[in-house]
This record gives C-alpha cells, sequence and structure tokens, in this order.
C-alpha cells in the first residue's frame, strides 16, 4: 500500500496549461497598469502598494515586487518584522543578505513557523554558504503544522527527501490535508534541490507543486506560495 502511494505521488503531473497561464499574466498586467495609476494619484496608497507587490512578484519582475514591499515598510514601520513576502522577494532579486535579515526578525514576530526558518536556511546559503547557513538553522521549541517539522528536519540533515514524502505516504489522512503536506512537502524539497544546483530534480518536484489542487484558492498564503513554485520553475524552465 505505501508502495503504491508513494508510486502515485510521484507521478509526472502535467503543467499549467497554456491557456491558463496567458489569461493569468495578462490579468496580472491589467492589475499592475492599475494598481499603478492608483499610486500616482496617491503615492502614500500602502494597499496598493502591497497589491501591486504581489502583483509584479507573480509576474517574476522580482525587484519591482521588493521594492514595492520595501517602501510598504516605509509608509507603516510596524509592518517591518512580520513582511515575509518582503524577505522573499528579497531571495529571488538576488539580495540575499537583505532577505535572511527579514527572516530572521520574522523570528521575533512568529517563532514557531518552520516555513520562516527555511527561507533563511535559503538566504544564508545563497550568502554565505552552506556550512554557514545550516549552523545559523533558527531552533524551535515548540511544535508547528506538519508537514514543517519534517521538511525542517530535512534542512537539518536528519531525513532525506524521500523520508519526508514516505511520513506523508504512511499518515492517516484525509484527501485535502495530504494534499496539502504533499504540496509543500515538494515545493520545499524542490526549492533545497535548486538551491543545491540540482536542476532537474528540482524541477521535477516543482512540477508536482504546481499541480497540486490544493494550494491555489486555500487562501492567501498557501496561494502566494503556489506562485512561489510556479515563478521558481519558470526561472527553471527558462518561460517567459
Amino acid at each position: 500500500m505505501i508502495a503504491l502511494l508513494l508510486c502515485l505521488v510521484l507521478q509526472e503531473p502535467p503543467p499549467l496549461s497554456a491557456e491558463k497561464r496567458a489569461q493569468m499574466l495578462k490579468e496580472l498586467d491589467e492589475e499592475i497598469q492599475r494598481l499603478t495609476a492608483t499610486i500616482q494619484a496617491n503615492p502614500d496608497a500602502l494597499q496598493a502598494y502591497s497589491h501591486r507587490g504581489d502583483a509584479y512578484f507573480k509576474r517574476g519582475r522580482f525587484a519591482e515586487a521588493a521594492d514595492d514591499y520595501e517602501k510598504m515598510v516605509a509608509l507603516d514601520a510596524s509592518l517591518d518584522a512580520g513582511h515575509w513576502r518582503r524577505g522573499i522577494a528579497c531571495f529571488y532579486a538576488g539580495r540575499y543578505e537583505k532577505a535572511a535579515r527579514q527572516f530572521e526578525i520574522y523570528n521575533t514576530f512568529d517563532n514557531v513557523d518552520r516555513e520562516n526558518g527555511i527561507w533563511r536556511y535559503f538566504s544564508q546559503y545563497k550568502a554565505f554558504g552552506k556550512e554557514k547557513a545550516q549552523a545559523g538553522l533558527l531552533k524551535y521549541a515548540k511544535d508547528d503544522r506538519e508537514p514543517f517539522p519534517a521538511v525542517y528536519q530535512l534542512f537539518e540533515g536528519k531525513l532525506t527527501p524521500e523520508q519526508v514524502l514516505s511520513k506523508i505516504a504512511d499518515a492517516t489522512l484525509s484527501d485535502s490535508e495530504r494534499q496539502q503536506r504533499l504540496f509543500y512537502a515538494h515545493l520545499y524539497i524542490g526549492l533545497n534541490h535548486a538551491v543545491e544546483g540540482r536542476a532537474k530534480e528540482a524541477e521535477g518536484h516543482l512540477r508536482k507543486a504546481v499541480a497540486n489542487p490544493w494550494a491555489p484558492g486555500s487562501g492567501y498564503g498557501p496561494d502566494y506560495m503556489w506562485h512561489v513554485g510556479r515563478v521558481h520553475l519558470d526561472v527553471l524552465t527558462g518561460t517567459k
């Protein structure tokens, strides 16, 4: 039974259809134009910067996304510690030390969320190398939602990708919960392969994350992370 589940999990999913992709990108471009007009009329429109930053990021315009998120913090300093999107955008814009700082200060805002610790590891890895990134892994004393405790052990060197996926296959879960865990597992296994330079392995897992039926429409956070997987896959495959 376990072998069957793993076989199903590891099947190659179909990519996002060309029609859906074209429509999504068209809508993002239109949203950027609309929000730019709003900002031109009101340069202090904080929510317009937030939404335009999201649209820029989803469009693969990472530096512009990071700049809009920075503007948000300039307008409202209380957003500084909790602005995880700024950290992700800085990572993709190549501002690795800034990204690492964002995820470090986020830990003062939420010291349970291991997903934040993963992004700090990625940022430290790109800025300073694997040895320093592993040495600097944030420590967590409290429980977190699954599959992040298991996924975090991947970065600590205590579990392999196959063991992370096996734990999901072995668990008694609803279909929705299984898809949720698989989404995050494939996303972060794929991103780890990418950070370490294993593009082929990264692409396979990121395709599974993008094809996952749970993430899109499951709330703001999962939807944003679905786009993270999608844009990283675009970077790997050279898709415009």
